[in-house]
């Protein structure tokens, strides 16, 4: 960092299990690439190239290269991972990975209706050569699943490889976890985190106002995911307590300037107003 403050959340490190800030690439050009993984491939885990824009991105091999140079992992969206399945190209998908020397593979079902025994057996596959992440939630706004059956999908999922679940939100953030308006649907959270480990959940939350809301329930270390790259400096200054969105919730109000602590319960007046 430039400078030090007192009173920040501890981020744990890269490589790390925890505190994950994964990034969408929906068609970044090569300088795109090169000038984001300058200002904020520090603060970037993993990077998705969103749906199936690698199947049409221009220079996609000197992209991966890019990408691995810095240290950064990258994996195809779920989309295009369903579109192999549907066309019954699952030998031609593990083929691709092994080609772009993938490390990393989404396997999801938001678009497909896809058995979920026959999921988990995609996802023992594929964990024998690569890092799974498993989808969890529909792309279909009107399709609501139920919390017991997300925990359910969650917990299979996991035992047969996945090294993370996420939950499904979509690039814009209206559908999964979270309502038309981009609404957190805070009951299925947390009756989710009542059986699944925090730790093991990436959360797709391409909103500010959904992550500040997952930064304050779960602490500056939660796993979020679609993120815009150009949002990253913004989340992490929000996950360190240093954007105002969350200015306050980090710091110890006995340890803090006396003239910035609330009001007393006797009454007297507090102030934010700094001494001149």
């Amino acid at each position: 960092m430039n400078y030090d403050l007192s009173q920040l959340p501890e981020r744990t490190l890269k490589p790390r299990e925890q505190g994950y800030t994964m990034v969408m690439d929906k068609g970044m050009s090569l300088r795109e690439v090169e000038d984001f993984i300058e200002v904020s491939g520090t603060y970037t885990d993993v990077v998705k190239l969103g749906w199936a824009t690698s199947y049409v991105v221009p220079n996609l091999k000197r992209k991966l290269e890019i990408y691995r140079a810095a240290g950064i992992p990258v994996y195809f969206g779920g989309t295009l991972f369903e579109a192999f399945i549907i066309r019954n190209q699952f030998d031609d998908y593990r083929r691709l990975l092994d080609t772009m020397g993938m490390e990393y593979a989404e396997v999801s079902d938001g678009s497909i209706d896809l058995d979920h025994e026959r999921k988990c057996e995609y996802i023992r596959e594929l964990s024998k050569s690569v890092r799974v992440l498993s989808e969890v939630g529909s792309k279909d706004a009107e399709k609501i699943i139920p919390p017991y059956k997300w925990i359910s999908q969650m917990e299979t999922e996991l035992s047969a490889g996945a090294i993370k679940v996420i939950g499904e939100a979509r690039e814009g953030g209206n559908v999964g976890l979270f309502r038309s308006t981009g609404e957190v649907r805070s009951g299925l959270v947390e009756e989710i985190l009542t059986k699944i480990p925090s730790e093991k959940i990436l959360w797709e939350a391409p909103q500010k106002a959904q992550q500040v809301w997952f930064i304050k329930l779960l602490g500056a270390n939660v796993n979020l995911g679609n993120i815009a790259p150009n949002e990253v400096v913004s989340l992490e200054t929000i996950r360190l307590g240093l954007r105002g969105d969350t200015f306050s919730h980090f710091l110890d109000m006995d340890a803090v300037d006396p003239m910035f602590r609330p009001a007393a319960k006797t009454g007297k007046p507090g102030t934010s107003m700094p001494r001149g």
